[in-house]
């Protein structure tokens, strides 16, 4: 059994603060606004040499006006249910508040160990104010200060003697990373909760319901390898509140620390200069790219309508034509899986090596017989090939004036490593 905490209570108490604290990084957005957090986010932590897992859940509701409620309740059960630890994060500044006793009474059928956190009892003074919420009846109440940190130790010294086991440091170290990127609305999170089978992000026809970059664990065609769920990227215009601009930041790092990005598109909108941006991002960023084309069940077709789709978007993509195209339906679940088997192809792609034997028989030949254009009466000789061990596909190419290669030539020799060892979907730097 994993040992997994999960962090709950209503909106603006602070959990995700407390969060970030336990993990020690800013994985999840944080503001004064309630509801900044909608799905459920999965950190690492440690203490006393004991590893678990911290949940950290959009703020539990009841008969309220956001449309969000009933998937951010069922984010909040579902997270509980998962639970080895709950953290009922409760607020000592605002005093005991009737939703903190609705979700008591909602807590205390889990028979889950359930801890009582105090978050901003930031004084002395406020330390003491956490009488009131022994009305709960869960128990000792643990004043803490998400934002300072002080008291979060008595408390995690209680939660891990809960513990059976020491746990594992990092369970995803090593995976592969799977980034979802694209704009807003192209459906990023279904295409995400249809591959996991089960609601992992909440879905609405409501651009930007993804604030966070989501990781789920995922495993296909016997590999093992991380999702990530990112809020949609949109025009810097067009960014105006400030979790908006956050959750971009979060999207660019989540690509960032991806190895292979699936870029989605909305077929009824095309490629967009928006979509040619993302995609720009990730191949600067020299990270595997699959394109797909999502909403394809509402395209009528002929028998050629793919293939102009296809040569419309190659066009406009210009040299990024390594990049795979696949046209898929999340709500159809139409080449889902095709779409996945290919984001590992590309994933393996990134780390192949090919031997310089090869390199040299195949590469010289080509070159021999189209060496590259003299300039200024100087020739150039190409004598030797080797792919660097370098994090990025890198070949290196031993010639005598390297500066007089042609832009156009350099393509000529990245089509012929393509054309023999494949690298479909890898950026690559010769």
């Amino acid at each position: 059994m994993a040992n997994i905490v999960a962090i709950v209570g209503r909106p603006n108490v602070g959990k995700s603060t407390l969060f970030n604290r336990l993990i020690g990084t800013r994985t999840a957005i944080m503001d004064d606004m309630s509801g900044v957090t909608r799905d459920r986010h999965y950190g690492y932590a440690e203490w006393t040499g004991k590893y678990f897992s911290v949940i950290d859940t959009g703020g539990y509701v009841h008969n309220s006006d956001d449309i969000f409620e009933e998937a951010i309740n069922e984010q909040v059960e579902l997270a509980i249910e998962e639970a080895s630890v709950i953290l009922f994060v409760v607020d000592v500044f605002a005093g005991l508040h009737p939703l903190d006793e609705e979700f008591a009474s909602k807590l205390r059928r889990s028979k889950k160990p359930i801890y009582v956190v105090g978050n901003k009892a930031d004084t002395t003074e406020r330390s003491q104010m956490t009488g009131e919420f022994y009305a709960l009846g869960l128990g000792d109440i643990y004043p803490v200060s998400s934002q300072n940190g002080s008291g979060t130790g008595e408390l995690l010294d209680q939660v891990v003697t809960h513990f059976e086991d020491v746990g594992l440091e990092d369970p995803n170290e090593g995976i592969p990373r799977i980034s979802i990127i694209g704009r807003p609305n192209v459906g990023k999170s279904s295409f995400v909760n249809v591959l996991l089978g089960k609601q992992r992000s909440i879905v609405t026809d409501i651009a930007g319901t993804t604030r966070d970059a989501v990781d789920a664990r995922y495993n296909a065609f016997g590999k093992e390898f991380i999702l990530t769920d990112t809020a949609g990227l949109r025009k810097k215009a067009k960014v105006h509140e400030d979790i908006e601009f956050y959750s971009v930041i979060r999207s660019v790092r989540a690509l960032e620390a991806s190895d292979v990005c699936i870029v989605m598109v909305d077929a009824t909108q095309g490629l967009e200069s928006q979509d040619m941006s993302i995609i720009g991002l990730a191949d600067r960023n020299r990270k595997g790219i699959v394109l797909l084309v999502n909403k394809w069940d509402l395209i009528e077709k002929d028998t050629n309508t793919a293939k102009k789709f296809e040569e419309d978007i190659r066009s406009k993509m210009g040299a990024l034509h390594y990049i795979p195209i696949i046209f898929i339906s999340v709500l159809n679940k139409q080449r889902i899986f095709k779409a996945i088997e290919k984001a590992i192809e590309v994933f393996e792609n990134k780390s192949k090596k090919v031997p310089t034997s090869e390199l040299n028989d195949k590469l010289l030949r080509d070159i021999e017989n189209f060496p590259p254009p003299s300039i200024k009466g100087k020739i150039v000789r190409i004598k030797y090939i080797t792919q660097l061990p370098t994090h990025t596909v890198t070949f290196a190419f031993f010639c005598n004036l390297p500066q007089y290669i042609q832009t156009s030539y350099e393509r000529f020799l990245e089509n012929k490593i393509r054309e023999y060892f494949g690298f479909d979907g890898v950026p690559i730097n010769l």
